[in-house]
């Protein structure tokens, strides 16, 4: 008898042409699900009869209530090396084993300055206008060359966004809580002394940290007040990192001149929320893995998790 695979929140509909799925057939039926699950009671249904699941990143979290309604799992694939979305001890209680995949490419660095380009000179705007037979010029760009450009993270997304910033003769300046000033003269910026003076001082602020107890809410009421009135924040991270309300607020009451975001609290982001109508925010839908590239390696390396599965071995064990 052939086990069974889903593979989940498939948006682009790609998921079934980008591996050899035939390869397995003959021991796995694999499905893909274009649409997103609101309803844990639907996913549950949908999925109840699979030993193999296959997530991309955290559009569908496993925790431990939902894993506990799905006795017949064994194998959860997720997308990249890391999933805050899954609850890792409650799988491995559960018998259950989680592996990733590896990517390709700097798609998340490139999407960070699409939205710092898209912000700076209302691209998207000035886009509509011309397409709508609006205005001919009815924006002034805001110049990089000489601003300053704060990164909150310079790990190995955050110096290759630092890196750019250079190359467009910006004033770098990053922080976190760890940076030492060693690190910081390797990537060649400078240490911001702390989180308040890199927001004072600051033209753009772009978030480059890992989710966690010490980074969610990093960025509140308090924090926004400091930034100059003509910033903009980038957030390509996780949506968490920042105040949500706090951020509308500042948006709403021009502390802040914009904000160019890829991620939040909530994805999908519902129909009613606020950042789908703000005039001065850039919206993407988190698009910041999603890249060809990219995909071609997860679902490349996600094949290779069930190949070794079914050879009784593992690779890219997460818990």
């Amino acid at each position: 008898m052939k086990l069974r695979c889903a593979i989940l929140d498939d948006y682009q509909e790609t998921a079934m042409s980008l591996a050899d799925w035939p390869s397995i057939a003959d021991q796995v039926e694999v499905r893909a699900y274009t649409s997103h699950f609101t309803e844990e009671g639907e996913l549950v249904q949908a999925i109840e009869d699979c030993e193999i699941v296959v997530i991309m990143r955290e559009r569908t979290p496993f925790r431990a209530p939902l894993l506990a309604r799905l006795p017949k799992l064994k194998l959860l694939i997720t997308t990249g090396m890391r999933n805050a979305s899954v609850d890792m001890a409650a799988a491995a209680a559960q018998g259950i084993t989680v592996c990733g995949t590896g990517g390709a490419g700097d798609s998340t660095t490139e999407l960070t300055w699409a939205l710092i380009l898209g912000v700076a000179r209302s691209i998207v705007q000035e886009h509509n206008a011309l397409r709508a037979g609006g205005p001919w010029q009815s924006t002034i760009g805001t110049d990089l060359y000489g601003k300053t450009l704060g990164v909150l993270g310079l790990g190995k997304l955050g110096s290759k966004v630092a890196k750019i910033g250079m190359a467009f003769g910006m004033n770098v300046m990053a922080w976190s809580q760890n940076l030492t000033k060693e690190r910081a003269e390797e990537a060649g910026v400078t240490l911001a002394a702390s989180k308040e003076e890199l927001l004072a001082q600051s033209d753009f602020v772009c978030i480059h940290l890992v989710l966690s107890d010490r980074t969610r809410g990093l960025l509140g009421r308090e924090e926004l007040r400091r930034m100059k009135p003509s910033a903009y924040l980038i957030n390509t991270s996780r949506g968490p990192i920042v105040d949500r309300d706090a951020l509308a607020e500042a948006l709403e009451n021009g502390w802040i001149a914009g904000a160019g975001l890829d991620v939040y609290d909530v994805e999908p982001l519902p129909q009613d929320d606020v950042f789908r109508r703000l005039p001065n925010v850039l919206t993407t839908p988190h698009l910041g893995y999603v890249s060809k590239a990219n995909y071609a390696v997860f679902f490349r390396d996600a094949l290779e998790d069930i190949k070794a599965y079914l050879a009784g071995t593992t690779v890219r064990k997460l818990n």
